[in-house]
């Protein structure tokens, strides 16, 4: 018995040390946004114009909405509710993939206009603008990378638990995957505003 416990300490360690150095990553990237926006506000403020508030504000509701369900399907696993722990788990995995699908619509209409990185279209912007761009699509590039490793990891971890392989007693996997989802959904809280609602 105090074998699973050492595992499970470590693997949770092991996820806070990586959940730390992703922390450390989009900080880095927030403090290089801080400073574009500070020397091109304006520019931020008319490109952000160009973005669908609405539709940032939907996918906020979805992942917001998906971190719930992330935390039912630990309780129920803690409970001992299998059957209704893969039942939360797949909501939250159709709601992270609904945000994919949200965020690729968002996307394809900037490509139908010229707009993505490189483009002539974004070189063509004021340099504030453009600049804006190309750290709108890095940013929400990179975040929707997490979020599509974030939805398989998810799947894994509800194929071990209909294979029986994730239980009650022993729910560092779940925990760690849940771990690392609300951190995706953290992440966006910071993005939402700061690309959709710059004033």
């Amino acid at each position: 018995m105090p074998e699973p416990r050492r595992d499970q300490a470590g693997a949770k360690l092991g996820m806070w040390l990586f959940l730390y150095s992703e922390m450390v990553l989009f900080g880095g990237l927030f403090l290089l946004y801080a400073a574009y926006l500070h020397r091109y506000q304006p520019e931020f403020h008319r490109a952000a114009q160009g973005l669908d508030a609405l539709l940032g504000g939907i996918n906020t509701v979805v992942l917001i909405t998906s971190s719930l369900f992330m935390a039912l399907s630990l309780t129920a696993l803690q409970t001992g509710q299998p059957g209704r722990c893969l039942g939360m788990l797949a909501l939250t995995v159709l709601l992270g993939a609904s945000f994919l699908v949200n965020k690729a619509l968002e996307w394809g209409e900037k490509f139908q206009h010229g707009i993505y990185p490189g483009s002539p279209g974004v070189l063509a912007l004021p340099p504030g603008e453009g600049t804006f761009y190309s750290l709108y699509f890095a940013l929400t590039g990179l975040h929707g990378l997490h979020v599509l490793v974030g939805v398989v990891l998810l799947g894994v971890v509800m194929l071990m638990l209909w294979r029986g392989r994730l239980r009650q007693d022993h729910p560092a996997l779940l925990e760690n995957a849940g771990l690392y989802w609300h951190l995706v959904d953290l992440i966006w809280l910071f993005l939402f505003p700061l690309f959709y609602l710059i004033t």
